[in-house]
């Protein structure tokens, strides 16, 4: 048989044949150094690792020493927090250390919107424990969800604040601050001002003396774990500083002494409003400042703004009568009269352009000193047209008049006194007793202390022992004539023996104005007593001004304010153991008070006539039932 070929495809004959033997040459050929180096392998991978790891370290050196400023910012950003530390204002008290305004530490309880909002299962739980609505608290926290800071509460009593953080919900913290507590209430809240919830001062001496008694914050670095919570004090940034200690020339005891009796004549009488103020005649510091309507500085915003209003500083009155021993002043040291000249003021009024100047009664003649006695429109309009206008009006800027008494009270205002090209025909007779310009509580204060003080104006102060620069105002001749006449005016005869003070003598003048109103004056008034005690020697100048009296009760000043002078005057001169300079007047009393206190001498036994026994009755029981 012939042998069967073997097949072939299409790449030729014995193709399988021929890559089969090409494969297993190459199978069996033997490998070249060239193509395959371990050695050179390890060796570039040895290198490539090298290289990255010195690229690492010189990265990580870059990064770690070189460039690190940036990269520390960046991590002190998410853990590292100045926090501040809060401090303390400080304390004002009164001349003898009494504490007026103190603080006391409060916590204010404060969230982390963008932690609390990852737990807002927890929210209706915080909002209980705040006493707030839950929806209110929701809504407070979404519209500041980008924030990381917001007060959810503020000036809370620290146990409140500490049982709030203790209910460990995330995001929630407290924050200790300081809140501003005033133990005399409203008695002082005039001169004393108040804080805002930041603590820093907004009226009254907490403004005035602001920066003195704000204090410097301190402050210093913590870490923070990412729910808020410090877990590491860093570094004391920088120490807090306390506020400074005022010391003010207020009394609280005659303070107080002010404030009661204002308040008690503001009732009987029915006014509206009133202030008192006391000044030490010879250093001006001031000793009482009180006004009413008052408010509680411990709660402001419970109080009426009107009632903010410290009166004795800010409200501009026509003084009244008070102005006569002013004008008799200016006219004695011009040498126009003196003190025996007389005038007739017959038939009680006198004409004043298309008016008249009227007195209440009909005085006939009078001498200088009558005219403050009797108070007396005319006989004052008498003595002012002796004066030239431009005397009578330096006169009254040289005492202080239409300008700031400079005592440093916030919103003090100067009063009105117009220059003499600026008066009418009728200006300077009705500026003669009070009408036509406007004056503060403070300015009559100041004025009547001048001439208690020989003389010499001193510019009020609300700082202890503070000394005020003094200049002579008033010639001091003139000063002790003008007091020994305003003595008369406590005396029987006067217009104000109710502000006599048992056992001293008082020198004062008291003064009724009707306000003005649209197109002239209105049928309401302001009652004054301005005075000086005791008069040998004067120590204390108080002005009372009362608002509104009820007509139908009385208006006239000495018997609405001159009482008030009485009572604070009496307990003030006690408790500044003022001596006494009436010592008749107060023996004469203590004899008949002795006198009242003895019993009345027992009759003779023959004058005794026995009068039958009576009957004894002896008591009854009470029937069961019966009404007692």
């Amino acid at each position: 048989m012939r042998p069967i070929p073997p097949k072939s495809d299409k790449r030729g004959p014995n193709a399988f044949g021929r890559l089969r033997a090409l494969f297993g040459a190459q199978r069996q050929k033997p490998r070249g150094r060239a193509q395959f180096n371990l050695r050179g392998r390890l060796s570039i991978v040895a290198g490539t690792l090298g290289l990255c790891s010195v690229a690492l370290l010189g990265r990580a050196f870059d990064l770690q020493v070189v460039h690190n400023d940036f990269y520390q910012a960046q991590g002190d950003a998410r853990f590292l927090r100045e926090i501040p530390i809060a401090t303390s204002r400080g304390m004002i008290t009164d001349r003898n250390g009494e504490p007026l305004a103190v603080s006391t530490p409060v916590e204010s309880i404060w969230a982390n919107p963008q932690v609390l909002l990852k737990s807002p299962e927890r929210i209706p739980e915080l909002a209980q424990a705040l006493g707030v609505p839950a929806d209110h608290l929701a809504r407070k926290l979404s519209q500041r969800a980008t924030k990381e800071f917001v007060y959810l509460q503020r000036r809370m009593r620290p146990e409140t604040a500490q049982a709030i953080v203790k209910l460990g919900i995330p995001g929630v913290f407290s924050q200790r601050e300081y809140r501003r507590f005033y133990p005399q209430g409203d008695a002082v809240a005039h001169v004393l001002g108040f804080t805002d919830i930041d603590d820093s001062g907004q009226e009254g001496l907490e403004l005035a003396f602001d920066e003195w008694l704000r204090g410097t914050p301190g402050a210093e670095k913590v870490i923070r774990d990412r729910r808020g919570r410090i877990v590491e004090n860093v570094d004391l940034v920088r120490a807090a500083v306390p506020g400074k200690d005022l010391t003010l020339s207020i009394d609280r005891r005659i303070q107080f002494l002010a404030y009661r009796e204002l308040r008690n004549a503001l009732l009987e009488k029915g006014a509206s409003s009133g202030s008192a103020v006391v000044l030490d005649v010879t250093t001006g510091e001031v000793l009482a400042m009180a006004n009413l309507p008052s408010f509680n500085p411990n709660a402001v915003e419970a109080a009426n703004r009107d009632a903010h209003r410290n009166r004795a500083v800010t409200d501009l009155i026509e003084p009244g009568s008070t102005m006569k021993p002013i004008t008799v002043a200016a006219a004695l040291e011009d040498h126009k009269i003196t003190l025996g000249t007389r005038f007739d003021t017959n038939p009680g009024w006198i004409p004043n352009g298309r008016y008249r100047t009227t007195d209440t009664h009909n005085y006939g003649l009078l001498d200088t000193t009558g005219v403050i006695t009797k108070s007396s429109n005319v006989g004052a309009a008498m003595i002012v047209h002796r004066l030239s206008d431009q005397t009578f009006y330096d006169y009254l800027r040289k005492l202080g008049y239409g300008k700031s008494t400079q005592s440093g009270f916030p919103g003090e205002a100067a009063g009105l006194l117009p220059a003499p090209d600026r008066w009418s025909g009728t200006s300077k007779q009705t500026m003669s007793y009070g009408y036509g310009l406007s004056v503060t509580p403070l300015q009559i204060a100041q004025a009547y202390a001048a001439i208690g003080n020989g003389g010499k104006l001193v510019a009020p102060t609300f700082v202890k022992g503070q000394r005020n620069e003094a200049h002579q105002a008033m010639d001091p001749v003139v000063a002790n004539e003008v007091l020994r006449m305003m003595e008369t005016v406590t005396l029987p005869g006067g217009t104000a023996t109710q502000a006599r003070v048992l056992g001293y003598r008082v020198a004062g003048k008291t003064g009724t104005a009707r306000k003005a109103s649209a197109g002239g004056y209105s049928r309401r008034y302001v009652a004054f007593f301005a005075g000086l005690v005791p008069a040998s020697n004067p120590r204390f100048s108080m002005v009372v001004v009362i608002n509104d009296p009820a007509p139908e009760l009385a208006y006239v000043g000495g018997l609405v304010s001159a009482p008030v002078f009485h009572n604070v005057m009496d307990g003030a001169l006690r408790l500044m153991d003022v001596a006494p300079d009436d010592l008749d007047a107060w023996l004469a009393a203590q004899a008949a008070a002795e006198a009242k206190r003895k019993p009345k001498a027992a009759p003779t036994a023959a004058a005794v006539t026995p009068a039958p026994a009576a009957p004894v009755v002896l008591p009854v029981a009470p029937t069961p039932g019966a009404r007692q």
